[in-house]
C-alpha cells in the first residue's frame, strides 16, 4: 500500500530519495529492484530491522544474497504503480505545478486505500 510520495527533479536517481521514503517506517522486508541497490539504503533498512530483498547490481564487487522467493512478490508494488498510472492525469502529468501533481498523487493514494479497506 502506498504511504509516502516525494517529487524530485527528473534526473535524480531513485536510490538517492529512497532513504527518505523508508525513514521511520516499520516493515519486515524492503523489496525493491536493482536500481535501489545502494549501500546507504541497505544500511538504513537493516538498521530499521528490515530484511533487504534487493538483487545486487551486476557490477557489485561483492554480490549479496537475497530471498528470491520473497522477491517474486515485488510485482505487488508494480501493480500499485499501474493503478496510479491508470489515472490519465498522473500518467501524462497534466498538472502544471508540482504541488498540483503531488495532490493528485495523494488523491489517487486515497482511492487505492479506499478500494482495499
Amino acid at each position: 500500500m502506498p504511504v509516502r510520495a516525494f517529487l524530485t527533479a527528473g534526473p535524480v536517481a531513485d536510490c538517492r530519495v529512497a532513504p527518505a521514503l523508508i525513514e521511520g517506517l516499520s516493515a519486515d522486508a524492503l523489496l525493491a529492484d536493482r536500481g535501489y541497490d545502494s549501500d546507504p539504503l541497505i544500511a538504513m533498512a537493516e538498521a530499521q530491522g528490515m530484511e533487504v530483498v534487493i538483487p545486487p547490481r551486476r557490477n557489485r564487487k561483492k554480490q549479496r544474497e537475497f530471498d528470491k522467493a520473497l522477491y517474486r512478490n515485488r510485482h505487488i508494488v508494480e501493480n500499485v504503480f499501474a493503478q496510479l498510472k491508470q489515472w490519465r492525469g498522473l500518467a501524462t502529468r497534466y498538472a502544471k505545478r508540482a504541488s498540483s501533481f503531488l495532490a493528485a498523487i495523494h488523491i489517487r493514494f486515497i482511492a487505492v486505500w479506499a478500494d482495499i479497506l
